[in-house]
This record gives structure tokens, sequence and C-alpha cells, in this order.
């Protein structure tokens, strides 16, 4: 089990990675012929579903450990 300083150091990183790899995508989406970077955008796209999945998860764990304990 996790606490919540390890959950919320956790969605901290997470948030920041999810923010890098939307700059990623706006910089391929941007380029002259984004079509030769599909592979590129298809991997950082499913890297922000995996992130936003793993983020959502943490949000819920923290919920829980708040009614949990009362708060």
């Amino acid at each position: 089990m996790y606490d919540e300083a390890e959950l919320l150091e956790a969605k901290r990183q997470i948030e920041s990675t999810l923010h890098k790899i939307r700059e990623v995508v706006k910089t391929f989406e941007a380029k002259a012929e984004p079509s030769r970077y599909k592979s590129q955008l298809t991997l950082a796209k499913r890297r922000l579903k995996a992130f936003g999945i793993a983020n959502d998860l943490i949000e819920e764990k923290l919920a829980e450990l708040k009614s949990d304990s009362g708060h």
C-alpha cells in the first residue's frame, strides 16, 4: 500500500510527464509533414492515454484515503 505522500509525488511526476508528452505531440503535429512522424505520434498518444489512466487511478486512491481518514 502507498501512503498519501507517495501517491501525491507519483501524481506530480505523472502530470509533469503528461505535460511533456503533450508538448511532443504538438511539436510533431506542427511539422511540415506530420505523416512522417506517424509512429512517434501514435506512441506519444498511447503514452498520454496510459499515463492519464494511471493519474486517474491515483486520484481515486487519494479520494479513498481521504474518505477513510474522515476528511
